[in-house]
């Protein structure tokens, strides 16, 4: 994995600082966090956002070169949300922070469009790496992450490139949940349950309730 070189004091002296959006659910956690990169005079906060639908309009407003992105923000899943965003403004680059230590998250995000995957213990340093690094077009992954990352076999990986969420979905489905309790459970909105299972039973081309627990079973999701 990419590590950061430091820069010289002619290359830091020339550089423009990076420019970044914090999107989180808590307040304490984005103030700390902008204390934290603005101690650096390599970074400042253009702005903040709580919920996808903020961070959405913050990059837009404020086209940041980083995106420094919580996974678990309440409402629309964020992780769905990364490849419209970089599609949109690909010229923003994404750093997921989560508590998220599943490497299933980490592997999804990474493909969704994400440069780099830094758990909320290590938010310090290893943040302002992966955020030097994004800036630059290079990717970072939790260094415990991507060990376990690499050791996993193939079919761990979440089936017919459903995303972590969907998987979690379709296993409550299949274990007879209504939409209002999988939100309920996930901290979700109903409607975001609702698009997840659209995009689930396109991507596997199954619709009725007894079709999704059929194919959950034969998946082994529900073992």
């Amino acid at each position: 994995m990419d590590t950061v070189q430091p820069m010289s004091a002619s290359e830091f002296s020339a550089a423009e600082p990076i420019t970044i959006v914090l999107a989180d659910d808590h307040r304490v956690v984005r103030s700390g966090l902008r204390v934290l990169l603005e101690s650096d005079g390599r970074f400042t906060v253009l702005g903040e956002a709580g919920d996808v639908a903020g961070t959405v309009q913050q990059v837009h407003d404020c086209r940041p070169r980083v995106l420094v992105l919580d996974l678990n923000m309440g409402g629309e899943s964020s992780l769905d949300a990364i490849p419209q965003l970089r599609a949109d403004w690909p010229e923003t680059q994404i750093v997921v922070l989560t508590m998220q230590e599943d490497p299933a998250f980490a592997s999804a995000a990474l493909r969704a469009g994400a440069l780099g995957y830094v758990l909320k213990d290590g938010a310090d340093d290893e943040l302002m790496n992966a955020v030097l690094l994004a800036a630059r077009g290079q990717t970072y992954l939790n260094p415990q992450l991507g060990a376990r990352l690499a050791a996993q076999p193939a079919e761990d990986t979440p089936p017919d490139n459903l995303s972590p969420r969907e998987t979690e979905v379709l296993k409550l489905i299949a274990l007879g949940h209504t939409n209002t309790e999988i939100a309920a459970s996930l901290f979700l909105s109903v409607r975001t349950v609702e698009s997840h299972r659209s995009h689930i039973q396109q991507k596997i081309g199954l619709t009725t309730r007894a079709e999704l627990v059929g194919y959950a079973r034969e998946r082994g999701l529900l073992d």
